[in-house]
């Protein structure tokens, strides 16, 4: 009896091991699964992050393309930034640049002297603006805003630097003409306003600026006042 009873305790019978099989083979492929489970949540956090990570730095490019008139950042050529600082010889005041991008006639500007300001609807270009401002030692002398320029009065500065596209410079034209002062110099890179007569021109093909005088534009003529003497009755 005992050696049969040690027999069918070292040798189960084909029952009772397809019953110990059937009882592993759900845990095996219980932890499979659970391991699976774990991978693909993880994937689709990574993907899912990336996404975000994507949405937050496209976003404010491609946002201002959506509106109705486009202002699409294409950096200032060497030449143009030489033009527009020759056009700005023997001028003083302050100094705006519409549609400012990554801040080069800004700090350009700055290094000359003038105290100039930025308008700049994408934030990414206006924090790189103010860091190469901060790198270049004119931070100083310049200052960065995001915003929308059809938000913003120009009517403090006296110089003003836009780079536009042809389907905003007749708004554009109009509200300059409507904020600006008489003595107000105007340079436009690339393309050049509907209805005013440049004053001046220089430079060929994309690197073409056109300067606008409003003293000249307007017909601005500075009149001295006479003043007739009381007589007495």
């Amino acid at each position: 009896l005992s050696q049969v009873t040690e027999n069918t305790l070292l040798c189960p019978s084909p029952g009772a091991m397809s019953q110990a099989v059937a009882k592993e083979v759900p845990q095996e492929e219980g932890e499979g699964g659970s391991r699976r489970s774990n991978w693909g949540l993880l994937v689709t956090a990574g993907v899912g992050g990336t996404l975000v990570a994507l949405y937050a730095v496209a976003t404010p490019f491609v946002t201002p393309a959506l509106r109705k008139v486009c202002l699409p950042f294409v950096p200032a050529t060497a030449a143009q930034i030489q033009n527009v600082l020759k056009m700005l010889e023997n001028r003083s005041g302050s100094l705006v640049d519409i549609g400012s991008g990554d801040g080069r006639i800004v700090i350009a500007a700055a290094k000359k002297g003038f105290q100039a300001v930025g308008y700049e609807l994408n934030p990414w270009l206006v924090w790189y603006s103010r860091y190469r401002a901060w790198r270049d030692g004119v931070h100083q002398n310049t200052k960065f805003y995001i915003s929308d320029l059809w938000k913003v009065s120009f009517s403090c500065y006296t110089n003003v630097v836009v780079f536009g596209v042809p389907q905003m410079m007749p708004q554009l034209e109009k509200k300059l003409e409507e904020e600006l002062e008489c003595n107000a110099r105007i340079i436009a890179c690339r393309f050049p306003f509907p209805c005013w007569i440049p004053d001046h021109t220089t430079g060929e093909g994309i690197d073409t600026v056109w300067v606008y005088d409003l003293k000249r534009s307007r017909g601005c003529e500075t009149k001295s006042l006479e003043i007739t003497p009381e007589t007495e009755s």
